[in-house]
């Protein structure tokens, strides 16, 4: 039935159009210089970038701490499945913009518009944009995480404008998982206390064939919703970043 739908549509925009269907071709051709040579592995570069940029994005920044709270504030709350996937990593993903705006906004500054003006090469814009990504990650790496990794590949830098991303991106991601587990803890010690309360009266009643979670749900929702939950949770996850 899809496969019916998708040639009817087909056939309609092609009658619909008198010049008929666009056509894109992708051709390869023998460079005519050095310039052509450096244009063709620039675009590789790009490509390069774009197809690791999920991983950067979720990597580097602020996203993989800030998901995993929420998940855990889902899990705590005894609602595995509201609020869904695309709501948590849609909200996360604009906190972390929010978060990362004046890094991004001095990347942009000092290394992206340098470069499209042509002012400098995409080496050095590459060297440039790594230092505001850098000082993001080492104020909120914990001192242990990264001496750890300096210490497995025997690095002794001088200055932290010294330290490998290639060291630097693990520690900075243990660091933000530890931390995230962390405010986890905190955040399920309350739900715990109402999961307790609520099975020790029903227990008391000789209520015992009655799922506590039942009785707990309604009252952990409320306690969240009066508490201003969501709106104390990402002050406080975003006050976390230095």
């Amino acid at each position: 039935m899809r496969l019916c739908l998708v040639f009817l549509l087909v056939v309609l925009v092609a009658v619909a159009v008198p010049q008929g269907l666009p056509k894109l071709s992708v051709g390869v051709d023998t460079a005519k210089g050095t310039k052509d040579v450096a244009s063709s592995l620039q675009i590789l570069a790009m490509l390069t970038i774009l197809s690791l940029a999920p991983a950067l994005l979720i990597l580097t920044t602020a996203f993989t701490r800030i998901v995993i709270i929420f998940s855990f504030v889902r899990s705590a709350l005894g609602t595995p499945a509201i609020p869904p996937n695309q709501v948590l990593v849609g909200l996360s993903l604009f906190l972390t913009f929010f978060v990362m705006g004046p890094t991004y906004a001095k990347v942009n500054e000092q290394a992206f518009q340098p470069y499209m003006k042509k002012q400098i090469s995409i080496e050095v814009a590459m060297d440039r944009a790594s230092g505001p990504m850098r000082d993001f990650m080492i104020k909120n790496t914990y001192t242990k995480d990264l001496q750890m990794f300096l210490n497995i590949r025997k690095e002794k830098p001088a200055t932290r404008n010294d330290v490998k991303m290639v060291t630097l991106i693990p520690a900075f991601i243990l660091s933000e998982l530890k931390t995230a587990f962390i405010i986890g803890f905190y955040i399920f010690i309350p739900f715990l206390v109402i999961d307790l309360i609520v099975a020790s009266a029903l227990m008391s009643m000789g209520m015992m064939m009655m799922p506590p979670t039942v009785i707990a749900l309604p009252a952990k929702i409320l306690v969240f919703v009066l508490a201003d939950g969501w709106s104390t949770l990402v002050g406080a996850v975003i006050g976390g970043y230095k």
